[in-house]
């Protein structure tokens, strides 16, 4: 079955999908210097119809095989991490020597649009709401890092890119962890790994700005950094280098979340500096750890956030327009 697309989608973006089967192309969700994303329907026998997200790789970036690893990687590291707060990928396809990778449709905002809206209200996340999201990527975090594969050999999955643009929170309240492209589980390790740098610069843990390498922990630190920016509207390293970043880490202590926002409770501020210890040893020592002290603190009193609070939440800070819709919040792989 050939993709079936609108006749107002130009022909440039119809090369770029033209060898999809089984597939009927809504619209061009987003744009990235690797690739594109689009809102499709999944075609099947009897009038069966599944909205579905596919990624491409643009051509020219076929040509570099790190390019194409990552993408491969990303499908193949993701295909079985089934769970509420990990964006689902379903198919790793390919034609013609193109990749494309049709996932869930996640309907919704990214974390740094839901930041950079608070900002320009002069605003802050809602301390209770802001621990939620946390709390749920902290999840994503554990499952993957426990992930094993089909013999029972753990996979000890290191995301290694958590930033703000690789969060969704869908409509309906559901936080989402996405872009697994620079993901890397023990068994897919390269010698040289040590030799390249991955991940964006003002959400690298120590280790990773220092070569290091990376562990579990480094995401943890990746998730304080992105807590301490959700609560205070702050980016502890707000670098454009891996020098500055790796001297503001030598010289320059983190200053305490509530000298930013003083609506940070102590237990909560506690927790967030315990993800951001520069010696691993002193961070939580897994994912696990964070999110039940995150839970401990929102539900000591016996009730607290849900995924229906976060959305109401989410509607208000994003009103609907009903004749144009709602915002879609996934990007294309390595976008930025």
């Amino acid at each position: 079955m050939l993709v079936v697309a609108p006749a107002g989608l130009r022909k440039q973006q119809m090369k770029e999908i033209q060898y999809l089967t089984s597939y009927r192309v809504i619209r061009k969700l987003a744009t990235g210097g690797m690739g594109s994303v689009y809102l499709a329907e999944q075609l099947g026998a009897e009038g069966f119809r599944k909205i579905v997200a596919i990624k491409t790789i643009k051509r020219e970036f076929l040509q570099n095989d790190e390019n194409v690893r990552l993408f491969v990687g990303e499908a193949k590291l993701v295909a079985d991490l089934i769970h509420e707060n990990v964006l689902q990928v379903y198919q790793l396809g390919e034609t013609g020597g193109v990749y494309y990778i049709v996932m869930e449709y996640a309907n919704g905002h990214n974390l740094a649009d839901f930041i950079k809206e608070h900002k320009s209200r002069q605003k802050v996340t809602n301390v209770e709401i802001g621990a939620f999201v946390i709390s749920r990527i902290a999840r994503a975090l554990d499952y993957a890092h426990r992930k094993s594969d089909i013999n029972g050999k753990p996979l000890n999955v290191v995301h290694r890119d958590v930033t703000p643009s690789n969060v969704i929170i869908t409509l309906g309240g559901v936080v989402k962890l996405t872009d697994f492209g620079i993901a890397k589980a023990v068994t897919m390790k390269t010698p040289d790994e040590a030799e390249v740098i991955m991940g964006k610069l003002p959400y690298m843990s120590p280790e990773q700005a220092k070569f290091q390498g990376t562990t579990p922990q480094s995401d943890i630190f990746s998730l304080g950094l992105v807590m301490y920016e959700l609560l205070t509207n702050v980016v502890v390293y707000n670098v454009n280098d891996i020098d500055d970043l790796v001297d503001k880490m030598d010289n320059f202590s983190i200053k305490r979340p509530t000298q930013l926002n003083p609506h940070i409770p102590a237990k909560l501020e506690a927790i967030m500096l315990r993800c951001l210890e520069t010696n691993p040893a002193n961070r939580y020592q897994n994912a696990e750890q964070v999110w039940k002290d995150l839970e401990h603190y929102m539900y000591d009193g016996g009730y607290g956030p849900t995924n229906v609070k976060l959305a109401r939440y989410l509607e208000r800070l994003f009103p609907r327009d009903p004749d144009k819709g709602s915002a879609v919040a996934l990007v294309a792989n390595k976008a930025q």
